[in-house]
C-alpha cells in the first residue's frame, strides 16, 4: 500500500541563545493512505513540530518528508490543516468561511455553492449558514473550521489538538463527527493529542513520542472494534499501557523543568 505520508530520518534543531535545542531526532514513520494516526505525548515532545514539518510550515534540519510520494517543501493543497484555534474570519458568515478557499481557487460559482451546501449538510451546519462566528459555540466554530478544510478536498488532514479547548461533551461529539467523516470520505489523518483516551477512541495507530528530543517511543496498532467503548476491559488495558509510557515522559519533562528552575 502506498504511503500517504513518509517521514524518513527527520531531525529538527532550533538555535537559541543558550545553544541548539534538538526538538526531533531520527523520526521514521510510514502512514498508509486512509489510516488514522495519533501522535501522543506530553508538552515538549515535538508533536506539533513534526506536524508543522509535514504541513510544510517548517523544514526539517535533516531527513525527508513526502506526501503522496512528493517531497514536502512548503504547504500544499494535498494537506489540509486544522488548528486548535478556529482561525475563522469573524466578518464572514459560516457559508462564506467554508467557501473562502474555493473562491481563492476561482472555481465556478455554482460548483462552490454545491460543494459548500454538501459540506454544511455533512457537518450539520446547514441551519447556521448565515450566522457569524461570534454567534457560534466553540464546538460549532470548530465544525466550520473542519468544513473549510474539507472544502479543498485534501486527501490528507493534519489536526493539531483541534478539540483541546472544548468541554468534554462537545469534544466527544466532535470525535464522533470526525470518525464519521473519516469513514465516509476515506481521508488520511495525522492527529496530535495529549489525551490518551482520545487517541484510543480515534486512532488506527498511536505513535508515542519521547520528551525532548522527540523520538518515536512506541508505535501501537489499535485493533479494538469501532465504535469503541471506553468502559471495556480492552480499552482500559490499552489505556493503562499508554499511561505508563506517557507518564514516564511526563516525569522526564518535570525533571527537566526542575533543573531549569534550579539553574536560573
Amino acid at each position: 500500500m502506498m504511503s500517504a505520508i513518509s517521514i524518513q530520518g527527520v531531525n529538527k534543531t532550533f538555535p537559541t541563545s543558550s545553544g541548539d535545542v534538538v526538538a526531533l531526532k531520527g523520526i521514521d514513520l510510514e502512514i498508509p493512505a486512509g489510516q488514522f494516526v495519533c501522535l501522543l505525548g506530553p508538552s515538549g515532545c515535538g508533536k506539533s513540530t513534526l506536524l508543522n514539518a509535514v504541513a510544510g510550515f517548517a523544514q526539517p534540519s535533516a531527513g525527508r518528508i513526502s506526501a503522496n510520494e512528493k517531497p514536502v517543501t512548503e504547504p500544499g493543497p494535498e494537506r489540509g490543516m486544522v488548528f486548535q484555534e478556529y482561525a475563522l474570519f469573524p466578518w464572514m458568515t459560516v457559508r462564506d468561511n467554508v467557501a473562502f478557499g474555493l473562491q481563492i481557487k476561482k472555481l465556478p460559482a455554482q460548483e462552490i455553492q454545491s460543494r459548500v451546501a454538501d459540506l454544511l449538510k455533512l457537518l450539520n451546519l446547514s441551519e447556521f449558514k448565515d450566522r457569524y462566528p461570534r454567534d457560534l459555540s466553540g464546538g460549532m466554530r470548530q465544525r466550520v473550521a473542519i468544513a473549510r478544510v474539507l472544502a479543498l478536498d485534501s486527501p490528507i488532514l493534519l489536526m493539531d489538538e483541534p478539540f483541546g479547548a472544548l468541554d468534554a461533551l462537545t469534544r466527544r461529539s466532535l470525535q464522533d463527527e470526525l470518525l464519521r467523516i473519516w469513514s465516509e470520505l476515506g481521508k488520511t489523518i495525522l492527529f496530535v493529542t495529549h489525551s490518551i483516551e482520545e487517541s484510543i477512541f480515534l486512532a488506527d495507530r498511536i505513535v508515542v513520542m519521547t520528551y525532548r528530543p522527540g523520538m518515536v517511543k512506541q508505535d501501537i496498532a489499535v485493533s479494538l472494534p469501532r465504535p469503541r467503548d471506553s468502559a471495556s476491559p480492552e480499552f482500559n488495558a490499552l489505556k493503562r499501557q499508554l499511561s505508563e509510557s506517557v507518564m514516564a515522559e511526563q516525569a522526564r519533562l518535570e525533571a527537566a523543568e526542575r533543573i531549569s528552575i534550579t539553574m536560573d
